[in-house]
């Protein structure tokens, strides 16, 4: 074997999480923290490691909330930290199965999803041991109860040195979640270990990936507070509070209809549009005008899209013949979009007072969130009322972060019981 000194690659800020072998190890932090470039090295060096010096075989899953997020994340990371640490002809990856094999020892690294739950609980190894569990985006992981099905799963003697471990990493989006609960506030238990790190200890950041950093902090402190130095999203001013994770069936809302065989939900899309920092928003929804109830079943949320791009996006999702309502600020982009191809796209009926008209609007709905909308899930725990600059104190005005799907999500609701309200 090579020789690696894996504290140059690695970097500064993670000793204690390298080394700490309790059974939960927990990690949120800001973007550019290195947080999930680190485990995943982490991963490749001790599979290898333990096999190289004491001949035992750990094997390692990697969780995330759907299985087909993995490809062009952790599977690529995992590829990355592969070839950062010069072993790639020691190991196998493989899209079909999603898999990467240590190729001296046959130990593997698993890619599963929570959306088929029964795939984690159930998986077994022909040589060597399920040790470790990597959850990334754990943010997501929004049901505990889930968690601790895999958690149970993972049983078994396995021969000293080695150690059974659940790694966390995540953006502390909202300070509900349950593993702030969990893990951060009980931080004391000897199997817990949880960090917060930020780019700051990024020491292979470019200067123009500080200047970022630093013109966030000026501009928007609260983005920084938990972007740029991973705090908790602490949601003091929350303008929504009638809203709740829920899964649920898609098709059901489409097929159901009333005793006149008149559909029960309408369906409105809603779409705010970005470019290089801001993400192009699309907001996707259900609607019981009756009950006053609004199911978000699916999003779109990217940045640096043209025009054809957000119109490959929506023909992709399968809404190019649905109504759209979307920001009525730039006519030109509407207008190219209809040319692309998108004939139903209307403009919103902005004006004067129409933000807080619409904010009041939707305060009056039961809102649903489904798990796989986690952006959704991201702005709703996040948009909030801002504060008067001198005396600190909410005002009758959000904040202009976080709310680019909170925007799309007006706009689609636009037509929603208009015989009791309207702009």
């Amino acid at each position: 074997m090579t020789a690696i000194n894996i504290s140059q690659i690695v970097g500064r800020g993670y000793k204690t999480f390298w080394n700490f072998k309790g059974r939960y190890r927990c990690l949120k932090g800001g973007r550019g923290s290195k947080k999930s470039c680190t485990t995943a090295l982490w991963y490749i060096y001790n599979m290898m490691k333990f096999y190289e010096q004491y001949r035992l075989k750990p094997n390692t899953m990697v969780v995330r909330r759907y299985y087909n997020t993995h490809r062009d994340s952790t599977y690529r990371q995992l590829k990355w930290a592969i070839n950062r640490l010069g072993v790639d002809h020691l190991w196998h990856c493989t899209v079909n199965p999603l898999e990467i094999t240590y190729k001296p020892s046959g130990q593997k690294i698993f890619f599963r999803g929570m959306d088929d739950a029964q795939s984690i609980t159930s998986i077994t190894v022909e040589d060597g041991y399920i040790c470790w569990v990597w959850w990334e985006e754990a943010f997501q992981c929004s049901n505990e109860d889930e968690f601790n099905k895999v958690d149970l799963s993972i049983r078994g003697a396995i021969p000293y040195p080695l150690f059974k471990q659940h790694t966390f990493t995540f953006n502390p989006w909202s300070d509900k979640i349950w593993i702030k609960k969990r893990f951060f506030d009980k931080a004391d238990n000897v199997n817990i270990l949880a960090l917060t790190t930020n780019y700051q200890c990024n020491e292979f950041l470019g200067e123009d990936d500080i200047k970022i950093f630093e013109e966030m902090k000026r501009t928007n402190p609260r983005r920084y507070s938990i972007e740029g130095m991973g705090d908790w999203g602490i949601a003091e001013g929350l303008i929504y509070s009638n809203w709740e994770e829920a899964d649920f069936d898609i098709s059901y809302f489409r097929d159901v209809k009333n005793k006149k065989g008149i559909p029960i939900y309408r369906d409105f899309k809603g779409l705010d549009f970005g470019y290089a920092n801001d993400p192009t928003a699309m907001s996707c929804i259900f609607v019981d005008e009756d009950k006053y109830e609004i199911f978000v079943y699916d999003e779109i949320y990217r940045t640096q899209l043209t025009n054809q791009q957000i119109r490959d996006n929506i023909r992709y999702k399968g809404y190019m013949n649905d109504v759209i309502i979307a920001d009525n600020e730039d006519a030109r982009t509407i207008n190219e979009l209809r040319l692309l191809g998108l004939n139903r796209i209307k403009p919103a009926k902005k004006g004067k007072g129409s933000v807080l008209a619409g904010i009041q609007k939707l305060q009056d709905y039961h809102i649903y969130v489904h798990p796989r909308c986690m952006n959704h899930v991201v702005e709703f725990s996040n948009y909030v009322w801002d504060k008067d600059k001198d005396t600190g104190k909410p005002i009758n005005e959000p904040i202009d972060e976080y709310n680019h799907l909170m925007d799309a999500l007006r706009y689609a609701t636009e037509r929603c019981n208009r015989k009791t309200f309207s702009f």
